[in-house]
């Protein structure tokens, strides 16, 4: 399958998956009155994870109501309602499931009016609250930066804490009167672990990676996974995001044991378990990070199995499996698969039979336009990088064998040029090709070091390979690569700080 088309499958399936989600028959009615706002379409839409999905739609009754409905309960979290200029306000849906909102568009927040739902009467004194406070920190901060004097910033500083602590004092006696509601849960999960004082390590110094480590391991201390109504928040990705990117090494072996960690939490909820593991599949088959594609083949081996994976039917489930076997034999570290294909003279050339120190591996096609552009940069990166023990073997994916050698020819690839005119071998599937040009990096055992590169990143990563094996490598003939080098020192000044 190609790999664009499967990253839209799984999106799709995951989609088509959390749409499927049923309720029950107790059914819900919103009615909702904004002032201003009348004969056009509106939307009841959710959080899922970092996205936001239609729900529902309506249309004004004659008395500018819109009214949503529908014969089962809807699921819980945080819902907007949404006005045909895309300015929307935020709803709780969780035990009450009939109830009306009213307010107008100057200020939708502060003038909401709420019937039937103390959940989202709270809701909005909240938001009103923090509104407030927001407002007023935002005016201390100004006083604070215009003022120069020591104790006057002091004074600020100490007002803006005091507001912090009236806002924190507010959620800690909100959870203690709310203790099952929504919008407590919220409060907990947003919060962070609070880091106690370092120890003192036996050399007399305070352990320097305490706090990272205590962070880490409580991390997901008041998250409980059990309660689904969180996957309709913004808050439980954005955790679920912090720790695997953010607080995880990613390197596959770190991500792998981390997630399975968190596969393990999730498993007590199917929606929670559903949603993670999605995630972490999703994310790391589209990383365009060399060698996080182990992260994909751990999570379609280990969790898309028809035991596990309850929410896949059985032909989706073959496609990530399939998708898993396929990229397994390509990933970092791996033997690479034999291959065995004919030169210009129709004689076999095995790969694994060079004897190099590096075998650069590079799928193309004549036809193709980027290879068109890769492929001479090749041939000048060669010129130079074939002394210090570098070889190429060039497979060709296309048929038409006048064209492969033409250009072989008019471009002078003098390395190993191989192809499979008469489509007798099956390397295009195992080696996954469904774009060129594909470079690999493999080392004298011919294990995979490097992929999916192109003829700078090439150049750069031999360069690093051969210092470490006490080689130089001059590029100052290179056109390409000074290029490159142009492009970063522009970045770097980009970055420098500009002179008032």
């Amino acid at each position: 399958m190609d790999t664009l088309k499967f990253k839209a499958f799984l999106l799709l399936l995951f989609a088509f998956a959390y749409g499927a989600i049923a309720g029950n028959d107790e059914g819900y009615s919103i009615k909702i009155k904004v002032a201003g706002v009348r004969d056009s379409q509106c939307y009841l839409a959710n959080y899922f994870g970092d996205k936001q999905y239609i729900h529902d739609s309506a249309r004004s009754n004659p008395q500018g109501m819109y009214v949503f409905e529908g014969k089962e309960k809807l699921p819980g979290g945080i819902y907007l309602f949404v006005l045909p200029s895309h300015r929307y306000f935020e709803i709780l849906v969780d035990k009450d499931m009939n109830f009306s909102l009213e307010t107008d568009t100057l200020e939708m927040v502060k003038n909401m009016k709420v019937k039937g739902s103390n959940d989202n009467k709270l809701f909005y004194d909240y938001l009103n609250f923090i509104t407030a406070r927001g407002k007023e920190v935002e005016g201390l901060k100004t006083m604070m930066n215009s003022s120069k004097n020591k104790d006057t910033v002091k004074f600020y500083k100490d007002k803006i804490m005091h507001v912090d602590t009236m806002v924190m004092n507010y959620k800690s006696n909100y959870i203690k009167d709310h203790p099952a509601s929504l919008l407590s849960r919220i409060f907990d999960v947003s919060e962070d672990p609070k880091v106690p004082e370092a120890p003192i390590l036996s050399n007399g110094r305070k352990d320097s990676l305490f706090a990272f480590n205590y962070y880490k391991s409580h991390y997901f201390d008041k998250i409980p996974f059990n309660d689904e109504r969180l996957l309709r928040t913004p808050v439980f990705h954005g955790k679920l995001q912090t720790y695997i990117k953010d607080l995880t090494l990613q390197m596959p072996d770190s991500i792998n044991k981390e997630a399975d960690y968190l596969c393990e939490k999730a498993k007590g909820n199917k929606e929670v378990f559903k949603y993670v593991v999605w995630w972490i599949t999703n994310h790391y088959e589209t990383s365009n990070i060399m060698g996080l594609d182990a992260v994909f083949v751990h999570m379609a081996k280990t969790y898309y199995t028809k035991e596990l994976a309850t929410w896949v039917d059985s032909t989706s489930l073959y496609k990530i499996q399939e998708r898993g076997k396929t990229l397994e034999p390509l990933l970092l570290g791996k033997q690479a698969q034999y291959i065995i294909l004919q030169d210009t003279m129709g004689e076999f050339i095995n790969m694994h039979k060079l004897k190099s120190k590096y075998t650069v591996l590079v799928f193309w096609d004549p036809d193709c336009g980027h290879c068109q552009k890769a492929i001479p940069k090749l041939v000048k990166w060669y010129q130079i990088a074939k002394p210090l023990g570098i070889e190429i073997y060039a497979a060709n994916t296309a048929v038409e064998e006048e064209k492969w050698k033409k250009f072989i020819r008019e471009k002078g690839l003098n390395w190993i040029n191989v192809a499979d005119i008469n489509l007798h071998n099956n390397f295009r599937h195992e080696w996954d090709i469904t774009t060129t040009p594909q470079i690999y990096l493999l080392d004298e055992n011919k294990k995979i070091i490097a992929k999916r590169l192109d003829p700078e990143t090439l150049a750069d990563f031999m360069k690093r390979k051969l210092k470490e094996d006490g080689k130089e490598i001059n590029y100052n003939d290179l056109d390409f690569m000074k290029s490159t080098e142009r492009e970063k020192t522009n970045k770097e000044k980009a970055l420098e700080p500009k002179e008032e």
